[in-house]
């Protein structure tokens, strides 16, 4: 065989090698079996997903929108998400037109003398080209990276977007969910007061012991304390969503508790977990271009075995002929065509490779447990909302016992039939049911917020 019919083959065989350097990336959208566990509602169809409808949708409350408007303006967080962004989409821009030749203007000038001889002036007004021409996919894969680089930037934002969202529901809540408390010590406070001053008074005619005095006045003090750290707490909330609104800390306006609900609650329990959850989770979609990004890198990689051809081009001005100084200046044209083949980088290129393909499979690993962690996440929101659902009846109707009880109580120690000790632990009791049936109410609400987003709603709608 000649060396022409060796420079075919040879051609020939890189050629069909390198085509597999051009394949595109294919998306995994696959979701393991019972991905949300199996003791969830049936699934639902596309439309019917909370996690398809606008946060403004979800929270209805006119005071919580304005707030969430505001976070998402002037939150520094997602500021500088949406920084991220712009930086990729340069750096995407640079990757694109790496396919173009570089185009510079180098003028340069010397002065020589030899041996006492006058003074020789030289210069040269060259524009350079160079041209590194796209052989076996290294530009394509880049820029490929480059984008999956921007679409991973974009899914963060929208990341950010979600959880500051969330961060503002919960606070919001909470704040309603501190209000309510409050309105319950207060009247708890006042209820309780005047048990205190019926017991000092039974103490004076002496109906009553001293004793049963300083237990009323104990439980009245711990109620008083109570709203003390209940004001404080509502204070660390609005300082809270101050810091999410990234502004000096005030008061926050609210409406009261009860007065908006979820509308995502009632529709989501009816409808269940739908199918599509992998396409609208920022998270999973951002572990999918991160594995894009890895595979178009370890793309790149492989063509660095491959040679790379490398056009460069001068043309201008000089007076510099060589050795000799000529005068006037001359037309100056250069064209130099370089093709590289490594051969021994001292094992550089294999170890890229290595490392390339070893960073893809670590991206494979990071999907797989996004997805899995996803599940996860919408299996105990879920639960939250099951459970949350089921403990209001029981809690309502036990706050309407107790009171009934407590009434009843304080009747009967009011015509001799009943203790001082009866009555307080009624009080106590109704109390706690009238606390913990609040906390459930937020319970609820957090565990919607915490279901809407983790179904990946919260994004751009």
């Amino acid at each position: 065989m000649n060396l022409r019919n060796i420079f075919i083959a040879t051609a020939v065989s890189l050629a069909l090698t390198g085509c597999g350097l051009y394949k595109k990336y294919e998306p995994r959208t696959e979701a393991p079996a019972n991905l949300f566990g199996t003791s969830l509602a049936p699934e639902a169809t596309e439309g019917t997903s909370i996690a398809r409808m606008s946060w403004r949708d979800v929270f209805t409350d006119p005071h919580l929108q304005a707030l969430i408007e505001q976070v998402l303006t002037s939150n520094t967080d997602l500021a500088s998400a949406r920084l991220a962004v712009e930086k990729s989409q340069a750096q995407l821009q640079a990757a694109r037109l790496a396919y173009l030749p570089a185009l510079s203007f180098a003028p340069q000038g010397s002065l020589s003398s030899f041996d006492g001889s006058p003074v020789s002036k030289g210069y040269t007004l060259p524009l350079q080209l160079s041209w590194e021409v796209e052989t076996f996919g290294a530009i394509t894969n880049k820029k490929r990276a480059a984008r999956a680089v921007l679409l991973q930037a974009q899914m963060y934002q929208e990341v950010v977007r979600a959880n500051l969202i969330s961060a503002t529901a919960q606070e919001y809540y909470m704040l309603q969910l501190l209000d309510r408390q409050l309105e319950i010590l207060t009247a708890t406070d006042s209820l309780w007061h005047a048990s205190l001053d019926t017991q000092k008074s039974l103490f004076e005619n002496g109906k009553a012991y001293s004793t049963a005095v300083r237990q009323m006045e104990a439980s009245y003090l711990d109620v008083k304390t109570q709203i003390v750290d209940t004001r404080r707490s509502i204070r660390a909330a609005e300082n809270a969503l101050c810091r999410l609104l990234a502004i000096a800390p005030q008061h926050i306006d609210r409406s009261s508790w009860g007065t908006s609900t979820l509308s995502a609650d009632v529709r989501f329990m009816q409808t269940g977990v739908p199918a599509s959850m992998l396409e609208l989770r920022p998270d999973i979609r951002m572990a999918n271009h991160a594995m894009e990004e890895a595979f178009y890198n370890t793309q790149a990689a492989r063509a660095a075995f491959f040679p790379s051809l490398t056009l460069t081009g001068t043309a201008g001005w000089t007076n510099s002929a060589g050795d000799a100084i000529i005068n006037p200046a001359k037309l100056l044209l250069n064209a130099v065509g370089q093709l590289t083949q490594p051969i021994f980088a001292r094992g550089q290129i294999k170890a890229n490779y290595r490392i390339a393909r070893l960073n893809e499979q670590d991206m494979q690993q990071h999907y797989v447990q996004t997805v899995v962690n996803a599940g996860n996440e919408v299996n105990e929101a879920m639960a939250d909302c099951q459970a949350a659902r089921e403990k209001t009846q029981y809690y309502s109707r036990q706050v309407q016992v107790l009171r009934e009880a407590y009434t009843g109580t304080h009747e009967l120690m009011d015509n001799g039939k009943a203790s001082y000790l009866e009555v307080l632990t009624a009080q106590e009791s109704l109390l706690s049911a009238q606390l913990s049936e609040a906390m459930n109410m937020y319970d609820s609400a957090e565990a919607v917020i915490a279901l809407y987003i983790a179904l990946g709603g919260g994004g751009e709608k």
